[in-house]
């Protein structure tokens, strides 16, 4: 066991807000704040963590239970856990292999892996990674030609569920990252990654893995017709002309076999739209807080959503997640099934796939712990008897037409 995987496996590291402090110590300061930051002014970041703590439990107690079953289904996979790895992009920057390393954690606990277009690592070395529960989350950046060809590889590989992104109209502005000059580090240029140079050396061992691991240059799944894969550094350019429209679900269906799910969903309007579109689901989602600042934190967007829906879709929920008992408030308020990025991210930063194994493990035992102090053996008997919202979220949500 090296010295990091040693760390996360500390009795000291108890939860997720400690496997964030180890990867603070691991990361160069750009590196963790690409990963730790939001967008403006970090309002919805912070609400979306908040949100969770103004739901209260409702425990059914003088309840003996020995075996909590954990385990449901999405979109027909069966999981140990109502849990799935967000797409993060850029993995490979926090960590050499970093979506392998995540797909293969995530094979391991029996759970899903979605695996972002903005990915270091090819589809096919993924879909070999894990034969476990695993989506491709598209974005259409190198245009439409690029994306065609990533879905057909895709689905080749093994993965069964295409999430298509619809928030990313143009890119969020993430303060962080331009304070950080995180773009600079990511580009072709020698001379403005200078400035990194002191966080980089203070960091050896995270600079040992990037240099072995040849460095992330380009996108290997954003193959540009005539070109070649997408350079790194036109990523934010190209993302910025790209949004995914709705007419342009006409055309992904017929290239896509199997079910769609639609990310960024925060409303009871674009849900429907969604379903009219032949979603198989939806997440609520505001990308974690790195888009639009001042939207609505997704538990409190969840309830519009799944009235909405009617139970004709598979609703999830992103965001937020730091705590098993996070993932019970959602599934009691009508989410199948939670995705965590930041939280499987930390890890990844901290000790590469043992950092991820132990996130999932630690929000595997909140998620058991939690379901015995509420009296309940499995995540199947959750409803919303079992908390209480404030008076606020109980108003009427607005589905109109």
């Amino acid at each position: 066991m090296t010295r990091r995987e040693q760390r996360v496996a500390s009795p000291r590291v108890v939860n997720i807000s400690d496997l964030r402090r180890v990867a603070q110590a691991h990361l160069p300061r750009a590196v963790f704040d690409y990963i730790d930051g939001g967008a403006e002014g970090e309002v919805t970041l912070r609400e979306n963590c908040r949100a969770f703590e103004e739901v209260t439990f409702r425990p059914r107690n003088a309840v003996a239970l020995e075996n909590m079953d954990l385990r449901t289904t999405v979109l027909g996979a069966e999981l140990a856990m109502p849990l799935i790895l967000a797409p993060v992009g850029f993995s490979r920057l926090i960590c050499p292999r970093g979506e392998i390393c995540a797909a293969e954690a995530a094979g391991k606990a029996q759970i899903g892996y979605v695996l972002t277009t903005i990915s270091g690592s090819a589809i096919e070395q993924v879909g070999r990674a894990s034969q476990g529960c695993r989506w491709y989350q598209l974005y259409l950046v190198g245009g439409r030609e690029a994306a065609e060809a990533a879905l057909g590889r895709a689905w080749a590989a093994g993965f069964s569920v295409l999430a298509i992104t619809i928030d990313t109209g143009t890119f969020g502005f993430r303060e962080r990252d331009i304070r950080n000059g995180a773009g600079a580090l990511v580009g072709d240029s020698l001379l403005p990654k200078l400035r990194f140079l002191p966080q980089v050396l203070a960091h050896p061992f995270w600079l040992a893995g990037f240099l072995r691991d040849g460095r992330m240059l380009v996108l290997p799944n954003v193959v540009v017709p005539g070109r070649g894969p997408l350079p790194l550094a036109e990523t934010q350019a190209s993302l910025a002309k790209s949004v995914v429209t709705w007419e342009d679900f006409t055309w992904i269906r017929k290239l896509w076999p199997g079910p769609i799910v639609v990310k960024g969903v925060l409303t009871g309007e674009d849900a429907r739209r969604s379903l009219d579109q032949g979603a198989a689901g939806v997440i609520v989602s505001n990308h974690g807080g790195r888009q639009l600042d001042g939207v609505a934190a997704t538990l409190r967007a969840l309830p519009e959503v799944v009235k909405a829906v009617q139970g004709r879709a598979e609703v999830l929920l992103d965001g937020g997640i730091r705590r098993g008992g996070d993932i019970v408030k959602a599934i009691c308020l009508g989410a199948r099934a939670v995705l965590v990025g930041r939280a499987y991210a930390y890890g990844l930063g901290a000790a590469g796939e043992a950092g991820v194994s132990r996130a999932i493990q630690i929000l595997r035992a909140d998620l058991k712990r939690a379901l015995a102090l509420l009296g309940s053996k499995s995540i199947r008997d959750l409803d919303r008897s079992y908390v209480d919202v404030p008076r606020a979220w109980a108003r009427e949500p607005r589905v109109e037409a």
